[in-house]
C-alpha cells in the first residue's frame, strides 16, 4: 500500500480545535491598532487619517469613525531598528497636538469584561453634559416665553425675563457643555482641517458674540438672542448623546462575544475543594472544573470526563459535539450535560475568544472601498459649507431683503413659530436676518451622516458575520464578496471531508460461508463483508497510513472485533503482508498490480469490478490470502454533506463555478458527477503555480474568490479577489484568507455573501440619506424658500434636523442585526 503521509487520527469524536488559535487571527508584527478619542464626523476621520500618513514610518492608516479607531500598518522592522525612538510615541504625540488623544490598544493585554469596556466610555459624564445643557435650555425658554407675556404667573418669572440673565445662561452654556465643542473646534480650525465641532462651535460663538453686542452696544442694531447659543447646545448635545446610545448597539457583537468568557472560574488544586478564581490569574497548566451549564473560560484540554458541548456561539454550528479526554475546548464553549476537568493551555488575549474579538475589531477598523467617496466628500465639506455659510450672510445681509423687501415681514420659521414662540426665530433687520440663516447653514449641515454612513453598516455586518461563525477581514472584504462572478473551490477538504471513507467491500467468489459461532473461521475463504473488512483492518492496525485508518474506521463502526497479529511487514508504496492469529494462510492488503506482479492470478470479473470502482475515482485495496484474491476494499473522500446544495445556491445568484484539484482526474470527474459541476468547470492534477493561472484567467471575467483550506491553498487564497478559508482548515490557508468560514460547514460561504449584499445595501442607503439629506436642507437653511413661500430654518431647528440626521443613518444600519436588510442581494 502507499508509504504513510500522516497519522491518522485517534478513534473517537473529536471536538473541533479553537477556531481562531488555527486562524491565526494574530495580526501581522507591523499592524497596530490606536483608539482614538474627540472624533465627531467625517472631517475628524480626514484630519486623523491626514496626521497619520504624515508620520515617518507609517505605511498605511484606516480610521473608522463608529468604533473611534485607527488601523496602522508600520513599516516593517521600524521598531528594531530604531528601538529608542518609538514610532507609536510620535504618532499619538501628533494626535494630541491636533486635539486628539490616543492610545495603542495591545493584543497582549488582558481581555476586558463588557463592564470595564462600559466604564472607559464613561456615559455617566456624557449624560450629566446633557442635563446640565438641556436645563439650561429650559431656564433660557421659560424667560423668553414670560417676556413675551405668554406665562399666567408673570411675576415669579419677571427676573428671568431680563436679556442680563439670558447673557448670564448663554455664557454658563457656552462655558460648561459647550466648552469641548468650542476648545476641538478651535483647534481643528488652526489646523486648517475644520470639522463638525468647527461648524456648531462658529455657530453658537457667532450667535454669542452678536448678542452681547447687541445687549452692550443697542445702538447697533445688532439682533440679541442669547437663546440661540443655549438651544443649539442642547439639541446638538442630545443628538450626540441619542447617536452615541445608538452607536454602542452596533457593537453588540462585541459585547456577546466578551460576554462569552466568564469572570471567574473553579481551581482545583491538590486534592481540595474547587476553589472559584478570577480567570484573569490563571495560567497554562492550571487544572479546571467545569460543571453543567458552565462556560468554558480559557482554552484548553479535557484531561476528565466526557460531556457534551455547544460551540454555536463560536462556529454558528446549531449540534453539540461530545467532548472526551484529550478534546480540545476553546473559550465561550457551552458544557451541557456533564462535568469536566479542563487543563488550561492558552488564556486572557490568546485564548479563542480574544482572537475573534480583535479580529472582528480590525475588520470594523479596515474600510470598504466605496467608504472612500464618502470621507473625501466628508473631509472637504466643513470648507464648502462655511464658505456657504459667509456667501449667506452676505447676500441676505447686503441684498437680499433689498431684492425681497416682504421676507423680514413674512419670514416665518418651518414649523409655523412666530414672534416668541421659538424664541429668536422671527427677524426683523437686514442683519439678524443674515445672522440666523448663516447660524442655520452652519448648524444644519451634517458631515456626521456621511462619516457614519459605511462604518456603522460595516461594523454591524461584522458583528452579524461575527456571530454566524463569519470572519470578515474588513469592510474591503465585504465589498468585494458582492462583486463576484467566479467561485472556485478546491477539492480535498473543501469540497469534501478531507478524509478517506470506505464506500464498497467488493467480495469475490465463491460465495461466502457462514460464520461460526465465536465470529472466527480457520481460513478467510468464503469470507462475508464484514469477515473480509476484519481481515484487511487487523493487519492495517499496524499501519498509521490514512487508508489504514479508513479500513479501523469502518470496522469500528460495524462493530468488529479486530484479530491479533501474529506478524506484519509494510512494503513501501505497496502494501502490508503478515499473519493473523487464527488464519493459517497469510494475508496481503494493497495495491492490485503490486498482488498481480508477485504471482496471483486476476480473474476477468475481479479485473472488471476494479475498474468500475477505479473509475469513480475510489482507493481501491485488494485483499489476497496466499494465492487468491478474496474481495477489493474501495476508499474515498466523500462531498460534504451540504456541498452540492452551496453549489446551487451559488448558482442561484449567478455566479459562475469551477473545481481546481491536485488529485486524480477520475476523482475530480466523480465528483463534480455528484455535486453537478459540468466537465469545462473540472480541472484536475494542478500543482499550485497552475492554481494560480487558473484563479487569474478567471480573474479576467471579474472579481474570483478562491475557496480552499490546505496549504497548497495559501498562493491561490492570496491571488484570488476573495480568499475564502473553511475554519477546520490549516493555519497558513486561514492566514492567506480575506474570510474565515468557522466550524465544518461549506454553506457558511452562502450565508456570508447574503450578509455581505444586505450590508453593502445598507451602505449604499446610509450614503443616499447622507447627501440628499445635505442637497436638500442646505439651500433651504440659506433661505431658498423663503422670498416664495416665506419659510426658513431657524438655528434651533437646523440642529435638531442635524441631529436626526445622524440618528437615522445609525438606526438603519441596526436594522441588519436580525437580518432585516435585504437578504440575498445579487452581484451588481
Amino acid at each position: 500500500m502507499p508509504s504513510p503521509t500522516q497519522a491518522p487520527p485517534a478513534p473517537g469524536p473529536q471536538v473541533p480545535a479553537p477556531p481562531v488559535s488555527l486562524a491565526g487571527a494574530a495580526p501581522s508584527a507591523s499592524a497596530v491598532l490606536l483608539e482614538v478619542e474627540g472624533m465627531k464626523c467625517g472631517g475628524c476621520v480626514r484630519a486623523v487619517e491626514e496626521r497619520l500618513r504624515q508620520q515617518p514610518g507609517v505605511r498605511q492608516a484606516s480610521v473608522n469613525l463608529l468604533t473611534r479607531t485607527a488601523w496602522l500598518e508600520l513599516e516593517p522592522g521600524l521598531a528594531e531598528t530604531s528601538p529608542a525612538a518609538d514610532p507609536l510615541q510620535a504618532v499619538v504625540a501628533s494626535l494630541a497636538a491636533l486635539g486628539f488623544q490616543a492610545r495603542l490598544r495591545e493584543e497582549g493585554q488582558d481581555l476586558p469584561s463588557w463592564r470595564q469596556r462600559l466604564q472607559e466610555r464613561d456615559w455617566w459624564q456624557r449624560w450629566r453634559q446633557l442635563v446640565v445643557a438641556l436645563m439650561l435650555v429650559l431656564v433660557s425658554s421659560v424667560g423668553h416665553l414670560a417676556d413675551a407675556g405668554q406665562l399666567p404667573w408673570r411675576d415669579p418669572f419677571g427676573l428671568l425675563a431680563s436679556p442680563w440673565v439670558h447673557g448670564l445662561v448663554a455664557s454658563l452654556a457656552l462655558a460648561g457643555p459647550g466648552r469641548p465643542i468650542l476648545v476641538r473646534g478651535g483647534r481643528a480650525a488652526l489646523a486648517g482641517l475644520p470639522t463638525m465641532d468647527t461648524l456648531v462651535g462658529l455657530g453658537v460663538a457667532s450667535a454669542w458674540g452678536a448678542s452681547v453686542v447687541g445687549l452692550l452696544w443697542p445702538a447697533s442694531g445688532w439682533p440679541c438672542f442669547f437663546n440661540e447659543p443655549v438651544m443649539l447646545l442642547g439639541f446638538v448635545l442630545a443628538g450626540r448623546f441619542l447617536e452615541e446610545r445608538a452607536r454602542y448597539r452596533t457593537s453588540r457583537a462585541i459585547q456577546e462575544l466578551a460576554e462569552l468568557q466568564p469572570d471567574h472560574a473553579l481551581l482545583l488544586v491538590d486534592e481540595g475543594p474547587p476553589r472559584p478564581v478570577r480567570v484573569g490569574g490563571l495560567r497554562p497548566g492550571d487544572r479546571l472544573q467545569l460543571l453543567p451549564g458552565d462556560r468554558v473560560p480559557v482554552d484548553g484540554v479535557v484531561r476528565e470526563g466526557s460531556a457534551a458541548v455547544d460551540l454555536s456561539a463560536l462556529t454558528g454550528e446549531p449540534l453539540p459535539v461530545p467532548a472526551v479526554a484529550g478534546s480540545e475546548l476553546a473559550a465561550g464553549a457551552l458544557v451541557l450535560d456533564a462535568a469536566l476537568v479542563l487543563e488550561v493551555r492558552r488564556c486572557g488575549a490568546k485564548s479563542a475568544i480574544a482572537r475573534i474579538m480583535h479580529l472582528v475589531e480590525q475588520a470594523q477598523a479596515r474600510k470598504a472601498p466605496i467608504q472612500g467617496l464618502a470621507d473625501r466628500v466628508a473631509g472637504r465639506f466643513a470648507v464648502v459649507v462655511l464658505a456657504l455659510a459667509l456667501a449667506t450672510f452676505l447676500f441676505w445681509w447686503l441684498w437680499g431683503t433689498r431684492l425681497w423687501p416682504g421676507v423680514l415681514a413674512a419670514a416665518s420659521p418651518m414649523g409655523g413659530h412666530h414672534g416668541h414662540a421659538l424664541p429668536g426665530a422671527t427677524a426683523t433687520t437686514p442683519l439678524a436676518l443674515a445672522l440666523q440663516l448663516a447660524i442655520a447653514v452652519l448648524v444644519v449641515a451634517c458631515p456626521c451622516a456621511l462619516g457614519l454612513a459605511t462604518p456603522t453598516a460595516i461594523s454591524v455586518g461584522c458583528g452579524r458575520a461575527a456571530r454566524a461563525g463569519l470572519l470578515f477581514r474588513g469592510g474591503d472584504a465585504i465589498e468585494t464578496a458582492t462583486r463576484l462572478r467566479t467561485v472556485l473551490f478546491d477539492k480535498t477538504g473543501t469540497l469534501t471531508l478531507g478524509r478517506p471513507l470506505v464506500t464498497a467491500v467488493e467480495v469475490l467468489p465463491p460465495e461466502p460461508e457462514p460464520l461460526s459461532a465465536d465470529g472466527r473461521a480457520a481460513e478467510c475463504e468464503g469470507v462475508s463483508a464484514n469477515r473480509l473488512l476484519q481481515c484487511a483492518a487487523s493487519l492495517e492496525q499496524q499501519s498509521r497510513h490514512p487508508l489504514a485508518h479508513a479500513l479501523l474506521q469502518e470496522a469500528q463502526r460495524r462493530g468488529l472485533t479486530l484479530l491479533p497479529v501474529l506478524q506484519c511487514r509494510s512494503i513501501s508504496g505497496e502494501g502490508l503482508e503478515g499473519r493473523l492469529e487464527g488464519v493459517e494462510a497469510p494475508l496481503r492488503v494493497g495495491r492490485l498490480d503490486w498482488l498481480v506482479n508477485g504471482g496471483l492470478p486476476l480473474a476477468a470479473e475481479a479485473a472488471s469490478r476494479f475498474a468500475q470502482l477505479e473509475t469513480c475515482g475510489a482507493s481501491v485495496l485488494a485483499v489476497a490470502q496466499g494465492q487468491r484474491l478474496l474481495g477489493l476494499v474501495a476508499v474515498q473522500d466523500q462531498p460534504r454533506a451540504d456541498a452540492a446544495a452551496t453549489l446551487v445556491n451559488l448558482r442561484a445568484r449567478g455566479l459562475q463555478l469551477g473545481l481546481l484539484s491536485g488529485d486524480r482526474q477520475a476523482a475530480v470527474h466523480c465528483l463534480g458527477g455528484l455535486l453537478g459541476l459540468q466537465r469545462d468547470e473540472l480541472a484536475w492534477e494542478l500543482r499550485p503555480e497552475q492554481k494560480l493561472r487558473r484563479i487569474l484567467a478567471a480573474g479576467q471575467r471579474g472579481p474570483v474568490a478562491m475557496v480552499g483550506d490546505g496549504i497548497n491553498d495559501a498562493p491561490a487564497l492570496a491571488a484570488a479577489d476573495l480568499g475564502i478559508a473553511i475554519g477546520t482548515g490549516t493555519q497558513i490557508a486561514q492566514e492567506s484568507a480575506a474570510l474565515v468560514v468557522m466550524g465544518d460547514r461549506l454553506d457558511g460561504v452562502v450565508e456570508a455573501l447574503e450578509i455581505a449584499g444586505s450590508t453593502m445595501a445598507k451602505v449604499r442607503q446610509n450614503l443616499a440619506w447622507a447627501f440628499g439629506y445635505n442637497l436638500i436642507v442646505l439651500p433651504i437653511a440659506a433661505g431658498a424658500l423663503l422670498p416664495r413661500f416665506g419659510v426658513l430654518l431657524s438655528p434651533p431647528l437646523a440642529a435638531l434636523l442635524m441631529a436626526l440626521s445622524s440618528i437615522t443613518v445609525v438606526v438603519n444600519a441596526l436594522l441588519l442585526q436580525d437580518g432585516r436588510g435585504r437578504r440575498g442581494e445579487q452581484p451588481g
